[in-house]
């Protein structure tokens, strides 16, 4: 099946590699500056790896950023959105579920390139990603508990298998950042590399997948994919409980204080 990607507004989805047959998804910074994810970059990005399956002339997947990094998390009318509305909030809970099941479930591998910043929905695939590159200065945040909610989506499921529980913990109570360098260090990410190497190595990643054997990379990906499906249930409370938290008085005050610019008082 040859899939029409014309329709999404919030990817530029581009063909490159051995035959065209490594498509090239990066996130748009909409705002000049990063990539964020409003009503509709967070439901594109929750669909596109469902088309990349289902493809047959794609071998590979590269994710990216554009602009000054690779994602800027959700934007702020979302996440206005959500903790006002019932039925917005209904509907954002499926897509990020949605979005970490159909990364995990792709058969075809990813490979993700981690410039800047990377926040929010972006980091999801990013860090779930078969082989996720970053720059050594990429700054990698899950904001989620700085914001007022617990910190759901994919950290659950993936951060205590990469880096173990104890720097898991660390890193998603206090929302502190994480160099690309630390997080090649500690596990989080597969590679570290000089920021003018970021997409010459993640291309040669790409590369390499498209050309190898195709059925013996898959069925790898999926078996090792079953350390993160067997870690299902770890997932579907954390983002439940995220999304409890989005109706709750907390989020309103994290809201309020990223948009002041000024440290949250709970």
């Amino acid at each position: 099946m040859n899939i029409d990607y014309s329709r999404y507004e919030t990817l530029r989805i581009t063909r490159r590699g051995p035959d065209d047959t490594v498509l090239d998804i990066q996130m748009k910074a909409a705002n000049g500056k990063l990539p964020t994810a409003g009503h509709a970059g967070h439901r594109e990005l929750a669909e596109i790896w469902r088309d990349v399956g289902a493809d047959d002339s794609v071998r590979c997947a590269v994710l990216r950023g554009e602009g000054m990094g690779f994602s800027g998390g959700g934007d702020l009318a979302l996440v206005q959105d959500m903790a006002s509305d019932f039925e917005v909030r209904s509907r954002v809970w499926k897509e990020a579920r949605d979005l970490v099941y159909n990364v995990i479930n792709c058969d075809k591998p990813i490979v993700s390139a981690l410039h800047g910043p990377a926040v929010g929905a972006g980091l999801v695939a990013g860090l779930l990603a078969d082989i996720s590159v970053a720059a050594r200065d990429a700054k990698i945040v899950d904001g989620h508990t700085r914001l007022g909610v617990a910190a759901g989506d994919h950290a659950a499921i993936v951060w205590p298998l990469l880096c173990g529980l104890a720097k898991a913990k660390y890193y998603l109570l206090l929302c502190d950042p994480v160099s690309g360098e630390e997080a090649e260090r500690i596990g989080l990410v597969s590679l570290a590399v000089d920021a003018g190497e970021l997409l010459p190595r993640a291309y040669a990643i790409a590369d390499r997948l498209a050309q190898g054997s195709q059925g013996a990379i898959r069925w790898t990906k999926y078996a090792l994919n079953n350390w993160l499906r067997q870690a299902g249930p770890n997932f579907d409370t954390s983002l439940a409980l995220e999304f409890m938290g989005f109706g709750g008085p907390d989020v309103r005050e994290g809201i309020a204080s990223l948009r002041e610019r000024r440290a949250p008082k709970f």
